[in-house]
């Protein structure tokens, strides 16, 4: 389980992320200051560290540099500082990505995904129960037989695993999945979340959400 810092003084922010991030399968720890943050830094390792730049006591700015002490440790700055110039400095300063308040969780989600494979930390394979997920291999196995998922079926999946335990609306599995409008097209997601159930046989994990869409529902 990867595990990731929240230096965030917005406890109305820090609260949120711990609560979506954690739910997507992350360990999270808060500091609401840069001082807390930095004694945790000093006897904590952690896979990445999301860093406000307006803090008490010590600014993300000078935070930043104590963080690039630290071998193999990624940041990404969170904050509302949100003009072009601001963002150059945040990325001169070190941090590996710049994201602006407010954002949405999904994308936050995918730029903590994007900057742990750069830096060789992101989990290849993915484990539910007796099914094996190769993210990289794009293979799936069922105790120890494989699996056979349409590119689609496989895509589809993907996107229920890595959100899983939240709903999503039909429209944007669509659009994610096939990249087009879900207007003319209701019965091609309900026959791929058939056979998605049947092959898994995940009947009783992927879930119709009324008047939304699905959502894949796993425990831990």
């Amino acid at each position: 389980m990867k595990k990731i810092l929240i230096v965030e003084d917005e406890i109305a922010i820090s609260d949120l992320l711990k609560i979506q991030l954690q739910a997507r399968g992350y360990k999270c720890e808060v500091a609401s200051d840069g001082e807390i943050a930095s004694n945790y830094i000093e006897n904590n390792q952690y896979d990445l560290i999301l860093l406000d730049i307006m803090l008490p006591k010590i600014d993300g700015y000078e935070l930043i540099n104590y963080i690039k002490q630290i071998e193999g440790t990624p940041t990404i700055f969170l904050t509302a500082k949100s003009q072009v110039k601001d963002k150059v400095v945040g990325l001169n300063e070190g941090a590996d990505d710049y994201i602006t308040k407010p954002f949405e969780i999904d994308e936050l989600v995918a730029r903590i995904e994007a900057v742990l494979r750069r830096y060789n930390k992101g989990s290849d394979i993915q484990v539910i129960d007796d099914v094996s997920i190769n993210f990289v291999a794009r293979t799936v196995k069922k105790g120890d037989k494989y699996i056979s998922l349409t590119p689609k079926e496989f895509d589809l999946l993907i996107l229920l695993v890595q959100n899983k335990n939240f709903a999503l609306y039909r429209e944007t599995i669509f659009e994610k999945v096939w990249g087009e409008d879900l207007e003319f097209e209701t019965r091609t997601l309900d026959l791929h979340i058939q056979r998605l159930r049947k092959k898994l046989d995940w009947k009783d994990k992927i879930k119709t959400v009324y008047r939304i869409g699905y959502m894949l529902e796993i425990d831990g």
